[in-house]
């Protein structure tokens, strides 16, 4: 036991171990980007489920609470019966959620009970993980001249530390969300312009459109659809269109849901309300462009100071000093 702890603990070890975390991560990062995984059926079934509770609330107005309990129980949990219990136990809702908690996991694609549950349970379990883990590590694996308080103080900084752990990954899954519909919404608009100017209702602009961004931006289409659901079932349009908002959480889907909403108001033309929120569209495009373009060379600079010049200083002065020393020169007496 001995000899393994030593062994574990031992400065070698932990250099490998670290090594080969790094390749690992190297490995995985390269690799996803041509491993795309496709959840395209994970996508269809949350929109069936939100499409069910649309269906539900439909029916709690229309005839009564009872009928709506009933559809609403045929559609499962996407939570665990223990993490449910637990979180019912503690009252960890209270403790780890508030009034935007619901909006943020919509932001990220995680919508109903469940996955608030499964959040709500994993920011509670995730710093006590921690913190045994390294309680574990600082008393067992790498013992020492350290007093024991030291080593608990130690574990629960790391686990106060490890508690926002789930709220960065939130975070992280809700920015890459918002940069793929962000990128695909000007050719969505300019989609959805063509299908009303061709005749189409609002309703099916949305379903055509969501059917055909689906390869550019499956988040975006599943937003799409889950606005045509509620087109359908919702009382009021102007909900269905603050929801896509909400659910984005983009100033550009706002201003065009905005509009849209002005336009079924006051009887407007939804075309032209279309025609200039594109157009403004492809101008913020153009606009990120530039940005972008012009931040280039300010990003190259230190690059090209510490990679590229002292190369090049190099490869000039390399000839002169070879025949310099090759002739035995001597710049003293």
């Amino acid at each position: 036991m001995d000899q393994f702890v030593k062994l574990v603990t031992s400065r070698d070890f932990l250099i490998a171990v670290l090594a080969a975390i790094a390749v690992a991560a190297a490995v995985f990062t390269l690799g996803g980007q041509f491993l795309v995984r496709s959840d395209m059926k994970e996508r269809i079934k949350r929109v069936a489920l939100e499409r069910e509770k649309l269906r539900a609330a439909e029916l709690a107005r229309l005839r009564g609470r009872g009928e709506a309990d009933k559809a609403t129980a045929r559609r499962p949990d996407a939570s665990r019966d223990y993490m449910k219990n637990i979180v019912e136990r503690f009252s960890l809702q209270q403790a780890f959620m508030d009034e935007g908690t619901a909006d943020k996991l919509a932001r990220a694609g995680y919508r109903g009970q469940g996955h608030m549950t499964t959040f709500v349970f994993m920011r509670f379990v995730t710093p006590i993980i921690l913190a045994v883990l390294s309680w574990i590590y600082f008393i067992f694996m790498l013992p020492g001249d350290r007093p024991l308080y030291l080593d608990i103080v130690y574990g629960v900084g790391i686990g106060l530390v490890g508690s926002y752990f789930p709220v960065i990954m939130l975070r992280n899954t809700t920015q890459k969300r918002q940069a793929s519909i962000r990128r695909a919404w000007p050719d969505c608009l300019d989609l959805m312009l063509l299908c009303v100017e061709s005749g189409m209702s609002v309703e099916l602009a949305f379903k055509r459109v969501s059917r055909e961004v689906g390869q550019q931006s499956p988040a975006l289409a599943e937003e799409l659809t889950l606005t045509t659901a509620e087109l359908a079932f919702l009382e009021d349009r102007s909900k269905a269109y603050d929801n896509l908002a909400r659910r984005t959480g983009l100033d550009g889907v706002k201003q065009v849901m905005t509009a849209l909403i002005q336009a079924d108001r006051y009887g407007t033309s939804v075309g032209q309300a279309l025609r200039v929120m594109a157009e403004e569209g492809r101008e913020q495009r153009m606009m990120e462009a530039e940005k972008k373009a012009a931040s280039l060379p300010p990003k190259l600079t230190v690059p090209l100071i510490v990679f590229f010049l002292p190369v090049l200083f190099i490869v000039i002065i390399s000839p002169a000093l070879i025949k310099v020393f090759s002739q035995h020169i001597s710049f003293g007496s």
